[in-house]
């Protein structure tokens, strides 16, 4: 994987950063050690990883799920990608998976949908683009991210069309890291700091570096939960977001306020249930998703957050020498067609996803 040339330096992983405190736990032993695995993606587990009802993430949590049978792998047809775009009118609707700080990898996945050109702007017009979330962490460049999305929304507006992002996980991880530090929160499961976790999963000292008001501005701002052409758009797959309201707006709302407030055990909590996952694979996947769908509408829910190679059950390694990485072609379909999981992997050599929907299957 490219490591976000001329974009600043490489940095080293999690487990190397030293000029940061973190509170012991995060170096007890657990189902794995955290010295021993110098990427950022756990190793695979034996049995898939539930979420009691009082789950914190104070480990990594991404086991690999031995799965088999409603999961579609859907490839994308190579001319397709070369269609013209329209000048004028609507212009077609494109999502974008988990980008941590790949910010190579986006640029040429945005480029081969003709959304930015070769020197990385827009020249899609009215095209729609929605990110689901997660820009930072494990990835070399997160701010990166965060700055060519924040441009390319001012250059797709200009052009007729727009360039939009949701909340992910990761964003309130890195807000709830530069606010509150290692100020303790009440985790359901003993002592929790926002630092910590942010170590934990793939934070890192470039990008807290490069941290500016304006980044942490905009991330606060962004929306949870979008409905756009029958699409019902989140980051997660889970079923929390009804924890927060019965319509689209008021889960926004909510979200906003409860960020606005700056309460660190509040916006703990929301991270908490934001950081949930699974809840549309297995026997009552399906439901999971309608109980979304009949709340918020659409016809389909499109995430993020899991990756795909861990719903199929592949192991890939961080530098993909065992087997090249994880074979992903393009988004998967499940829970009966209702659900579309965005997030190829990109961090385990996976691929950096950008799709068109509608989706045919």
């Amino acid at each position: 994987m490219t490591q976000g040339a001329g974009q600043g330096p490489e940095v080293e992983r999690t487990a190397t950063l030293r000029d940061f405190r973190v509170p012991a736990y995060v170096h007890e032993t657990g189902p794995y050690d955290p010295g021993t695995d110098p990427g950022n993606a756990a190793p695979p587990l034996e049995e898939p990883l539930e979420h009691p009802d009082g789950y914190t993430p104070t480990q990594r949590d991404l086991p690999v799920i031995t799965r088999r049978g409603d999961t579609l792998q859907v490839a994308v047809d190579p001319a397709a990608v070369q269609a013209p775009l329209p000048a004028t009118g609507p212009g077609p609707l494109f999502v974008v998976g988990d980008v941590h700080g790949y910010l190579d990898e986006l640029v040429a996945a945005l480029q081969e949908k003709g959304l930015v050109d070769s020197a990385g702007n827009w020249c899609a017009g009215t095209a729609r683009l929605w990110f689901l979330g997660d820009f930072t962490d494990r990835g070399p460049d997160g701010i990166g991210v965060i700055d060519l999305v924040m441009r390319l929304s001012a250059e797709a507006a200009a052009a007729g069309g727009y360039c939009k992002a949701l909340m992910g996980n990761h964003e309130l991880l890195l807000l709830g890291a530069k606010r509150f530090g290692d100020t303790p929160v009440n985790s359901g499961a003993g002592t929790a700091t926002f630092q910590a976790a942010w170590l934990l999963n793939g934070g890192q000292k470039y990008d807290m570096d490069r941290l500016q008001d304006h980044h942490l501005q905009w991330m606060a701002r962004l929306d949870a939960v979008e409905e756009v052409d029958g699409h019902l758009l989140v980051h997660s797959d889970t079923t929390a977001y009804l924890d927060y309201g019965d319509s689209i707006e008021a889960v926004n709302d909510t979200v906003r306020e409860t960020i606005t407030r700056n309460d660190a055990d509040e916006v703990w909590d929301l991270f908490r249930k934001f950081t949930k996952r699974f809840s549309f694979r297995d026997e009552g996947g399906a439901d999971a998703v309608r109980s979304l769908l009949d709340t918020y509408g659409g016809t389909r829910i499109v995430h993020g957050h899991s990756p795909i190679p861990y719903l199929l059950g592949e192991v890939g390694s961080e530098d993909g020498e065992d087997n090249g990485g994880p074979h992903v072609e393009g988004p998967h379909v499940y829970a009966d067609g209702l659900a579309i999981a965005m997030d190829g992997g990109v961090t385990m050599a996976g691929k950096l996803l950008v799709q068109q929907l509608p989706l045919e299957i």
